[in-house]
């Protein structure tokens, strides 16, 4: 009989006295090391440090967005105690809803708890769905429109921060052309001046994008711009992905995060890089975060038995979630061959891009963009802003109706600092005036943006339980000059004490009728962004005809503009008869005393009017056409003053007209839009040398009435930050040498400014260096005995001199005429309602200062009469007449150009089809007469 098992408990085992006590146990001894340790099963030691950190990592990877049960919200996250409820009544509310469509007439909608509670008619219906016990501000809007926050899914807000320093601009990385590693939180400054500014245009939530010197720049972050009380960059970020927990570690939260790309010129201005070099950067970078990827979703199928940590790598985990769809791309890329390369990239490793940015050339290939991985991609671009660099020249401002038409969402964005955000919803309305229908203007700077940045769960849209962010508006945000009368934020109020403007016309509380363009659309489609604009301008040339239905004629004869006809509201029948390119008769007497009349050309104006031919100044319109591109342009004048002004100071003065370009593509679109004239002095740092006046329409220099006069004024620049290497005090002791005539003067130029002969044009904008050439003017008078003709170009600061500019006969011209304290010598200016109650123009204005307004970059030539249509509507002091003024005459006496003939009829008119001012209007015919003979071109 064998030994009993040592666990049998069956028999009872009685050993002898001799047995050693152990012996029956040596089999369980033996048999030990083959079993698992029993204490180890009973006390299981800790898993390794690193386990619990794996395995948190791999759940929230699978972890839902909390975004799912934001409907369900009574309070918002970003709940500020304290803030109060307001109920908002009697207001004409956009919503958003049924594709944009949506209208609600006298709406209410109750903000409450940093959400909108509810939206609907009923006052009293919506007191019941308030919090019991609670106060609420009731505010009546009298009909105003009401819509949600305005988004940008651009910008560089306070990277690219405002005032421009040193140290302040943190929007590029250049030390590899792969960043997705970099944050842009990580430089957001609190402080930057446009954040303010930009909420008073109606802002309330911005995408900030590192720049496009990088194929990857790296991650961005939607804020909203609104002060907090933390006065942190991180306090501002709307649905942050990570957050600093309770433990004091980083969390992840599950919600969506964004990353910056781009292609194309940048990277290879900057790196050198071609499109193959790109296209390799890309493919490489995404192949590493592709094994990264696939490495973490490994470790996480084996869960609690791998031994070794999770993998990580900080240089490839942001790639990686993009490839898990929790990383929304945004791609800065302007043509179709980027394009190409992009879309063949989201397929190879399947990803979705949440918009293609710039994109000037999208709309010549809206089927290759559906063809992107995942979902179609919205494009962000811009309205008109194009023309500024080889990528950007094909660019359409059709673009927005021909890719909405085509199913591809559009939104319009800012690129702030590049446009001011303050003034996004500008874009929409142009957008719209060239075609894009109302409904998706509107949602093109709200519900698009929302949804393409993945928050439209919560932005974008006047629904329940989003958060109260709102503008109201006093005007219809697509009409020109529309101004926030007040924007809440989170439920806060933004605005404090508004300046509103009492006097809009009743006409601009309705969305405009944008004009017919015909087929240009189609046009700038088949000649794939090039069209035929000499032809656009001119399709056809009449010597006489009869204008009908005009409701006002505006003629200048060089000094003023002055009504000369006016047929609203009186039995005259708007007639203008035309006859050798002149203006020979106006009114209801025209049709008896005009027999021969009736084979002539009739055009209905439609409630327009003939206004004088615009005038525009201050961009290198005439001697630029590429501006990035220094084979397209004259060039820059002065490069030797790296070595000493005096090398430069004995030479005659350069003139703009020897380098002038005609036929340009900005030149002609301006032509298109009314501009007759433009002045252009050469570009410089410092002296710039003489302008020229031409014709826009003019096809090459030797054209009739190409050049309207070579040598109309003397330019110079004084201030900091144009790479001048010279003191301010510097700059003014050698104009006042050459004024002086201690200097050479081959010409004779320096000569005549100084006895009153021609005007100096000096472009600075800081009242400093304003008072000082106040002085200096004087100065030289008392001298000489002769009236200096000086004039300011630039002045953003030059309302707080306004009296004393008056008193000096000193003219200015601003520009830009809307300002932003870009620079330091800028942070003075004066932003205009809401913020302000005057204008910079109206302060100047009041006070007697001689006023024109100018521009910076040539594409916005083309916008000039909406630029004086602007400043009518925020300055109540101004006449039609007066702002017309500020883009004809004004100019001309500012800028020394002498007028041919002081006979109205000989000078440049331009006649407008519907709103003169506004985007109801659209210039259809350009004329003048006197030696001119270019007849009547009709667009």
């Amino acid at each position: 009989m064998g030994l009993p098992s040592p666990f049998s408990r069956s028999e009872s085992y009685h050993p002898s006295p001799s047995t050693p006590k152990w012996l029956p146990y040596l089999p369980l001894l033996l048999l030990l090391p083959l079993v698992p340790n029993p204490l180890s099963t009973l006390f299981p030691p800790p898993p390794p440090s690193f386990l619990q950190h794996g395995l948190d990592e791999c759940a929230s990877l699978q972890r839902p967005s909390p975004a799912l049960s934001m409907g369900q919200r009574t309070v918002s996250d970003r709940f500020v105690k304290g803030t109060g409820s307001f109920l908002l009544i009697n207001g004409t509310l956009w919503t958003g809803n049924e594709g944009g469509e949506e209208v609600i007439y006298g709406g209410s909608i109750l903000l409450e708890n940093g959400l909108i509670k509810s939206i609907g008619r009923s006052k009293e219906e919506l007191l019941k769905t308030m919090g019991g016990g609670k106060d609420v501000e009731e505010i009546n809007l009298g009909g105003s429109w009401v819509t949600p926050g305005i988004v940008d899914m651009h910008s560089h807000l306070g990277v690219g921060s405002l005032p421009e320093l040193d140290g302040s601009e943190d929007t590029n990385s250049i030390k590899a052309p792969i960043l997705p590693f970099l944050r842009s939180l990580d430089g957001l400054n609190t402080h930057d001046a446009a954040y303010n500014l930009s909420i008073a245009g109606g802002l309330t939530t911005a995408l900030i994008l590192p720049g496009s010197a990088n194929n990857i720049g790296g991650q961005a972050f939607v804020i909203k711009p609104r002060q907090t009380a933390e006065n942190t960059p991180s306090s501002m970020v709307l649905e942050n992905p990570f957050v600093i927990d309770e433990a004091g570690g980083i969390r992840r939260t599950g919600f969506e995060r964004h990353m910056k790309h781009a292609c194309g010129e940048n990277i290879h201005g900057v790196y050198g890089d071609n499109r193959f070099d790109q296209a390799y950067s890309f493919r490489k970078a995404y192949a590493s975060a592709t094994k990264l990827r696939n490495k973490q979703d490994e470790w996480c199928k084996v869960g609690q038995l791998n031994k070794d940590p999770f993998p990580e790598d900080l240089e490839w985990e942001a790639l990686a979630d993009v490839l898990r769809g929790k990383v929304r791309v945004n791609v800065h890329c302007y043509e179709t061959v980027d394009f190409d390369q992009l879309i063949r990239l989201t397929n190879e490793f399947k990803f979705p891009i949440a918009a293609v940015h710039h994109a000037h050339e999208a709309y010549l290939v809206p089927d290759l963009l559906k063809k992107a991985w995942g979902r179609i991609p919205t494009a962000a671009i811009f309205a008109t802003n194009k023309n500024y660099k080889r990528e950007a020249s094909r660019g359409s401002e059709f673009a927005a109706k021909i890719l909405s038409e085509a199913g591809i969402p559009v939104a319009m964005k800012s690129d702030h600092p590049v446009l001011d955000s303050r003034y996004l919803v500008f874009e929409a309305a142009q957008a719209n005036y060239y075609g894009l229908n109302t409904s998706l203007a509107l949602a093109s700077v709200t519900s698009t943006p929302a949804k393409a940045l993945g928050m439209d769960h919560r932005i974008g849209y006047l629904r329940a339980a989003y958060d109260a962010d709102v503008v109201v508006w006093d005007s219809h945000p697509l009409t020109l000059g529309t101004t926030p009368t007040q924007v809440y934020i989170d439920g806060i109020p933004q605005l404090t004490s508004p300046h509103l403007n009492p006097s809009k016309p009743s006409k601009y509380q309705v969305a405009p009728t944008p004009p017919s363009f015909g087929n240009e659309a189609d046009i700038h489609k088949q000649t794939r962004g090039d069209p035929p604009y000499a032809e656009l301008i001119e399709k056809k040339v009449v010597n006489d005809l009869i204008f009908t239905n005009v409701s006002h004629v505006y003629l200048s004869d060089g000094d003023d503009v002055e009504e000369r006809f006016a047929g609203e509201g009186s039995e005259e029948v708007g007639v203008v008869v035309v006859e050798g390119g002149k203006v020979v008769c106006l009114g209801k007497k025209c049709l008896e005393e005009f027999e021969s009349m009736k084979g002539l050309e009739v055009v209905d104006l439609k409630g327009g009017a003939l206004i004088p031919g615009l005038l525009s100044y201050g961009s290198p319109l005439g001697l630029v056409e590429i501006v990035q591109e220094e084979s397209t342009q004259d060039g820059y004048v002065g490069e030797g003053l790296a070595f000493g002004v005096a090398d430069v100071l004995k030479d005659e003065l350069i003139r703009a007209a020897d380098g002038a370009s005609f036929g340009t593509k900005d030149a002609l679109i301006a032509a298109k839009f009314g501009v007759t004239k433009a002045v252009t002095a050469p570009s410089s740092a410092f002296i710039h040398g003489l302008s020229f006046a031409f014709s826009p329409r003019a096809s090459n220099p030797l054209s009739p009435n190409a050049i309207l006069q070579e040598a109309t004024a003397v330019h110079l620049t004084i201030g900091h930050g144009y790479g001048l290497d010279l003191s301010i005090s510097t700059q003014i002791g050698v104009l006042r040498k050459l004024l002086k005539g201690k200097t050479a003067d081959e010409g004779a130029w320096w000569k005549k400014v100084a006895a009153g002969e021609l005007p100096v044009v000096i472009e600075t904008h800081k009242a400093d260096i304003i008072a000082r050439l106040i002085l200096l003017k004087s100065e030289i008078e008392f001298e000489t005995g002769k009236s200096i003709k000086m004039t300011i170009s630039g002045g953003t600061e030059a309302h707080l001199l306004a009296d004393e500019l008056a008193a000096a006969d000193i003219g200015v011209i601003l520009t830009p005429s809307r300002s932003i304290p870009a620079t330091w010598d800028k942070k003075r200016h004066l932003a205009g309602p809401p913020l302000t109650e005057q204008t910079p123009v109206e302060a100047l204005i009041s006070a007697g200062v001689l006023v024109g307004l100018g521009i910076d970059e040539s594409w916005s030539a083309r916008n000039t009469r909406f630029d004086a249509g602007w400043t009518l509507l925020g300055s109540p002091s101004l006449t039609p007449q007066k702002a017309l003024a500020l883009v004809s005459t004004n100019l001309e006496k500012l800028l020394g150009f002498k007028s041919s003939s002081k006979d109205v009829r000989d000078r440049d008119w331009i006649a407008v089809e519907g709103d003169a001012f506004g985007f109801d209007g659209k210039v259809v015919a350009s004329g003048g007469g006197g030696k001119r003979g270019d007849g009547v071109a009709l667009f």
